[in-house]
């Protein structure tokens, strides 16, 4: 008697959790095409706030393109570019560049952002799609007195500065959160790279 309640038990439990993973399987499969509509509606907003006078985005480089990972990592980046978008305006004239970024360097795991590059490497700003630092620290990387820093400022190379920034490629960093400011300007730095891949490219 005891060993047929331990099969029906066993057979029920097993039933139960076929059926939960059939249905998260379903709700997986129901929500993947909002959810992805949504991230790409959500970048495709972000380029617009790097590039306002542009009329329309091309894509020219994708994710896992082996030829840029292998470029960025010559030159000391561990950051993926996940796609480079050329800035046109209404005659189709190319304006610059808007670079979808991904840094594995923050303080809370990956943030990812877009950065608007002109043709002469002079940045247009930067927009976060995705962050998840520390409240009122590094989460003001999100607000304009940071993310301002960058906007209409050319350099090679940016470095975080405690100090106040006195020359262009310098970056005040956010009280409190080095580490998320050492992580956007990594990152900026590494669209700047990806930004001298297509340039030497054409």
């Amino acid at each position: 008697m005891k060993k047929d309640s331990i099969v029906r038990d066993t057979l029920i439990l097993t039933v139960i959790t076929l059926i939960a993973g059939l249905l998260l399987g379903l709700v997986y499969q129901i929500t993947k095409e909002p959810i992805a509509q949504q991230e790409e509606s959500a970048k495709t907003e972000a380029y617009k706030a790097v590039f306002a006078e542009a009329d329309s985005f091309e894509s020219i480089v994708e994710a896992e393109d082996a030829d840029l990972s292998a470029y960025l990592e010559q030159n000391g980046f561990s950051q993926s570019i996940n796609e480079i978008m050329e800035a046109k305006d209404a005659s189709g004239e190319v304006l610059g560049y808007a670079i979808n970024i991904t840094t594995p360097e923050g303080y809370g795991g990956d943030i990812t952002f877009s950065l608007g590059v002109k043709n002469d490497g002079t940045l247009n700003g930067i927009e976060i799609l995705s962050i998840s630092e520390t409240a009122g620290l590094g989460m003001n990387a999100t607000k304009d007195d940071f993310k301002n820093q960058f906007k209409d400022k050319k350099a090679e190379e940016f470095k975080v500065t405690k100090t106040g920034a006195q020359s262009e490629d310098e970056i005040d960093a956010l009280s409190g959160a080095t580490i998320t400011s050492r992580a956007m300007v990594g990152g900026v730095n590494a669209g700047l790279c990806a930004f001298r891949y297509v340039e030497e490219g054409e």
